[in-house]
């Protein structure tokens, strides 16, 4: 699956119609930013309980749009022009399928698919529908991560990346009874991140999970992976879910190690750079741009490349590495072992096909065994 064009939306001076599918905690927090910008109205809201999508609308202050339980009828009755997908990771497929099949570009939350088959089923739907599939990782989007990956640019060759990552919330509900909540529900943020500071792919990963005996969460709340990624360079990242004191930011705290000196983030204000003489001096191009911060930037990115053609970060096809490397720390964990990601992506790919359509397999009948090892935009 290496094409990467989908149809535009041509701009007419109108904002991007769009129907948010969930009416939940996250779906909240996305019409209010829908609401907060000028390129985007909201032209329904779907969920399966129509009332719950009534309360959502009523909180955020989303005026008097329609709602219903179903997107195709909805979308018939409103023609918008985008899909938000806020709905829970097992209701992503069928969501995103169902998107895709009325003609209507997808911008979905985090993790693009509930497993590696389904991520690579959505991405051979984008293709074969000719639409844009986009995943929202919205703590790619932070000015000083921007400015940190244009000045890791200039230390030379990577060696170590890693990430520190403490934190004790109680949520409540379902992460609390999660097998691998932190693998699971956070690390996709970092792990994402980490392939787009090192332009790199992982390919292999050793990580051991724990919980700690004091730990409020049924599986495992403590991880620490080892990535080795394209170029040599690794990856290192830590964490808790149940750490209190001293926690970091929910960004996490990074250093990179590099040929020519070393960079620090605590995850909020400016990186620290410290850097040899041989380290470059000119500026480092192609990245750097402040954007607007979190899901506020991805919704921007996602309007961006409909009005212009342009391949936005979080583009299904690149995602999938990201997913890819969740699942591959997820089967280490549990089996004890260095897991490679080829391995897993062609087993992936297996499973896709067996449960693919029609025009999703035709696309995935073309996807060599050899995966290519790009680099992450």
């Amino acid at each position: 699956m290496t094409g990467r064009s989908f149809g535009t939306v041509p701009d007419d001076g109108s904002p991007l119609r769009v129907v948010v599918v969930g009416a939940g905690r996250m779906a909240r927090l996305w019409l209010r930013t829908i609401a907060a910008s000028p390129d985007v109205a909201l032209a329904g809201v779907v969920d399966t309980e129509p009332a719950a999508a009534a309360r959502a609308l009523a909180e955020t202050g989303g005026g008097d749009v329609p709602t219903g339980a179903g997107l195709t009828a909805l979308a018939s009755a409103t023609r918008p022009d985008a899909v938000i997908d806020v709905t829970v990771p097992d209701a992503h497929l069928p969501v995103t399928l169902e998107a895709l099949r009325l003609g209507l570009p997808v911008l979905g939350e985090k993790p693009l698919a509930a497993t590696l088959p389904q991520a690579l089923r959505l991405a051979a739907a984008a293709e074969a529908a000719d639409r844009l599939f986009m995943v929202s990782q919205s703590r790619r989007y932070h000015p000083h991560l921007f400015a940190l990956r244009d000045r890791a640019a200039l230390l030379g060759r990577p060696g170590i990346l890693t990430t520190e990552f403490f934190k004790d919330p109680r949520f409540g509900g379902f992460r609390d009874t999660m097998d691998h909540p932190l693998l699971l529900d956070m690390a996709i943020h970092p792990f994402d991140t980490a392939r787009w500071l090192l332009r790199a792919e992982p390919v292999s990963v050793h990580c051991e999970e724990y919980n700690p005996p004091w730990s409020w969460y049924a599986g495992a709340a403590a991880t620490t992976a080892v990535f080795e990624m394209t170029g040599g360079s690794r990856y290192v990242f830590t964490g808790s879910w149940c750490s209190p004191g001293l926690a970091t930011s929910w960004n996490g705290a990074w250093r990179l190690s590099a040929e020519h000196g070393s960079l620090h983030w605590d995850g909020e204000n400016p990186a620290t750079v410290e850097a040899t003489a041989e380290a470059q001096t000119e500026t480092a191009t192609g990245t750097a741009r402040a954007p607007a911060k979190g899901i506020a930037g991805a919704l921007a990115e996602f309007v961006h490349a409909l009005r212009t053609g342009e391949t936005p970060m979080g583009e299904v096809h690149d995602n999938v590495m990201s997913l890819a490397m969740v699942t591959a720390a997820v089967e280490s964990a549990e089996t004890g072992r260095r897991v490679r990601t080829d391995d897993l992506l062609d087993a992936a790919l297996t499973g896709a096909l067996a449960s693919s359509d029609p025009p999703e397999r035709d696309v995935l009948r073309a996807v060599p065994r050899q995966k290519p090892t790009h680099a992450a935009r």
